[in-house]
């Protein structure tokens, strides 16, 4: 349990870190106005939250600076809730006062805002294909041997794909499989699709399909498998800008993550809702260790959620940042359920 005296002065530490990047000492920490305590305490009391493990110190200055889990004390207790500036709240605004009425065109705009605002990396997941429903699939046939199948969710993202109908399929089967799906599991979520089809559609299928198992399984490949991953990144050389990030190698370890958008859906999907901080180690990837990972979840309507997410050093202004993304994600909420 840390003293009053504890917290103040690890709290101190911590900020100013964010500010300046730079090793905190005591005589800096004395000059605060709201530490009245003299530079032996101030020493003796950063020597014992060193040895508990919530500060480190540098090789290059006797100061101190923030360890992960000073970093993660900070953040579960001691962060405070920040009055966004009048500017702030116009920029956001903004993205949702003009005349918009596409999703993905209001989703580019916020994430390149997001960056701009903190000079950070924005990250915005869109709703997974597969927690939306299916409203309507479609072959169109190009010739006796290719055609185009279409998907359309309840989300209105509409996914198409050429493909060439193998020998072994029927054309006029997949029309007919096409068909009885609209038919019967219009409002069904895509990723129960495969089960709802052999539970409850397979015996029906056989009356009109001579090989119900090669034409599903042949459009399930086509269609409905390694449905595209809608994320949308912004701001991603702003790495560059942070002092952490100075070593090439680390950097470029760290863009190869996230340009990997199949592996970045992956670590923004959560079924937590709110605002969600992982700090350094604990992201599930090695090279986001020195990195802090802050998202935050908006909805649409029919129970659909994205994600937004922020990416930076772990000196990140953890209190402006969770502000941000809360006035963002219920902005984003109350335009896509008023749509």
């Amino acid at each position: 349990m840390l003293s009053k005296r504890q917290l103040l002065i690890l709290q101190v530490i911590i900020d100013e870190f964010i500010k300046t990047a730079q090793p905190i000492g005591s005589r800096a920490i004395s000059k605060k106005e709201e530490v009245t305590f003299s530079p032996a305490t101030i020493r003796n009391e950063m020597a014992d939250l060193e040895e508990m493990g919530f500060l480190e110190k540098t090789h290059s200055s006797s100061g101190r600076i923030p360890s992960e889990k000073g970093y993660r004390f900070y953040v579960d207790h001691l962060l405070n809730p920040v009055h966004l500036s009048t500017e702030d709240r116009h920029v956001i605004s903004s993205v949702f006062d003009r005349d918009m009425v596409e999703f993905e065109q209001v989703i580019q705009n916020s994430v390149s805002m997001l960056s701009d605002l903190t000079n950070y990396t924005s990250i915005i997941l869109g709703p997974e294909v597969y927690e939306t429903t299916l409203k309507q699939l479609q072959i169109i046939h190009l010739s006796t041997t290719t055609a185009v199948a279409i998907l359309v969710t309840s989300s209105g993202h509409v996914e198409h794909r050429s493909f060439t109908i193998p020998q072994a399929i029927n054309p006029h089967d997949l029309e007919k499989l096409v068909n009885i799906l609209n038919e019967r599991l219009v409002g069904v979520p895509i990723i129960h699709l495969d089960k709802r089809l052999k539970q409850e559609l397979t015996h029906i299928l056989d009356h009109y399909i001579q090989d119900i198992n090669t034409a599903f399984n042949y459009l399930k490949g086509a269609l409905l498998d390694q449905q595209p991953t809608n994320i949308y990144v912004g701001g991603i050389t702003n790495m560059l800008l942070q002092p952490e990030f100075n070593d090439v190698a680390k950097i470029h370890s760290l863009y190869s993550v996230i340009e990997k958008e199949d592996i970045m859906a992956n670590i923004l999907r959560s079924e937590d809702r709110g605002i969600h901080i992982s700090i350094g180690h604990e992201n599930q990837m090695i090279e986001m260790s020195d990195c802090s990972l802050i998202t935050a979840t908006y909805s649409l309507k029919g129970n659909q959620y994205g994600t937004i997410a922020l990416l930076g050093p772990k000196r990140m202004e953890y209190s402006r940042v969770v502000a941000l993304l809360n006035a963002l994600s219920g902005q984003m909420t109350n335009t896509f359920h008023n749509w």
